[in-house]
């Protein structure tokens, strides 16, 4: 995937700057009128999915939040926090019906190449245990298991550990 020129810069993504295309996707920044598609895929991804108020709230916090579009439709998204020279990527997803293309992939690709273009040594993100299909994602990126949070996550029978994961990017 061809990088846009652009030095790291410690502030938020500007909604302007604009991802590569790739694999009939295109990679954008998050606006609030996008808000409504991606819960909508967020909703039928996830059994405890986002609410509206979590992503308003990323984009409200300068996080980038970026949108993966085909076909003029919005089939994923992604948000990163940065902060003391780390990165967190607090929500990947590609809606169900989307799955299986590798666009989870140039997703995780461009949200790991943002962390790094802002300067961020190190890229941490949560996974459920029972996420197998994430994590061999995760895995096949270089990603490294470096802890457990209990009881991190809702589930239909009380709560589910996380899988903490690291990438160093340096």
């Amino acid at each position: 995937m061809k990088l846009p020129a652009e030095p790291p810069r410690p502030g938020p993504a500007p909604a302007a700057v604009d991802g590569p295309r790739a694999r009939g996707l295109h990679l954008r920044a998050m606006t609030q009128a996008d808000l409504s598609a991606v819960v909508r895929n967020e909703t039928r991804s996830y059994a405890f999915p986002w609410s509206p108020g979590n992503f308003a709230d990323c984009l409200a916090a300068g996080d980038e939040c970026w949108v993966a579009v085909a076909r003029e439709r919005i089939v994923g998204h992604g948000v990163l926090s940065y902060g003391a020279g780390e990165a967190h990527l607090l929500n990947l997803c590609i809606a169900r019906g989307h799955q299986g293309q590798g666009w989870g992939r140039s997703l995780l690709d461009w949200m790991t190449t943002r962390a790094r273009l802002r300067g961020a040594q190190t890229l941490f993100l949560e996974v459920r245990r029972t996420n197998t299909v994430a994590r061999a994602l995760y895995r096949s990126f270089g990603f490294e298991e470096i802890g457990i949070r209990r009881d991190y996550y809702p589930a239909a029978r009380g709560r589910e550990d996380a899988r903490v994961l690291a990438l160093d990017l340096e």
